[in-house]
């Protein structure tokens, strides 16, 4: 396992270790003490997502407040997806700043994405299988967000505007006010 720091402090790039042969390929996609002892970050993680979404969807930026943040270990199973990181941690050297990288199921690599930060990725392929770690439960009255299209961040979603789909929540998601963090 390789990991990377992102301009995003305590957001890493994770590239497993993969091994390939006549019958496929074999990687660990997770291991505790690894991440921890190449992170620092001791970590448990308590629930496992999985969504598929066809080309063009945005998912995003969401987060969920205190106390009920959460931190994300990401991947892409199937298809290829842009995902984006936005740092909200006020105190945090990387503030108001994001992150993308390209994850897909060729490159196995994995996002580790810290309490206080946004999330949200696009769909570039036909379709995108995409999976994740939290470790802390959903919880509903935290469930909140950033429009994935504030001005303020300038992320290239990789995709023609009118190709964009957002689902309504998304689309009334507000703009990123630096105050209320």
């Amino acid at each position: 396992m390789k990991v990377t720091p992102t301009p995003i402090q305590d957001c890493y790039l994770i590239t497993p270790d993969v091994y390939q042969d006549e019958r496929g390929y074999f990687c660990e996609t997770f291991h505790k003490e690894k991440f921890e002892a190449l992170t620092g970050i001791a970590t448990d993680f308590v629930q496992d997502n999985q969504s598929r979404s066809k080309k063009g969807v945005v998912r995003g930026l969401h987060f969920q407040t205190a106390p009920h943040q959460q931190a994300k270990l990401v991947r892409v199973i199937s298809g290829q997806v842009l995902d984006v990181v936005v740092d909200l941690r006020k105190n945090s050297p990387s503030f108001g700043q994001h992150y993308a990288v390209i994850l897909d199921e060729d490159n196995k690599q994995q996002l580790y994405i810290p309490r206080g930060c946004a999330h949200g990725f696009a769909t570039l392929s036909d379709y995108s299988v995409f999976a994740y770690k939290c470790d802390a439960f959903y919880n509903r009255e935290s469930d909140s967000g950033i429009r994935f299209d504030d001005a303020t961040f300038g992320i290239d979603w990789r995709l023609p505007k009118d190709q964009i789909i957002v689902s309504e929540k998304d689309q009334n998601l507000p703009l990123f006010d630096p105050t209320n963090f």
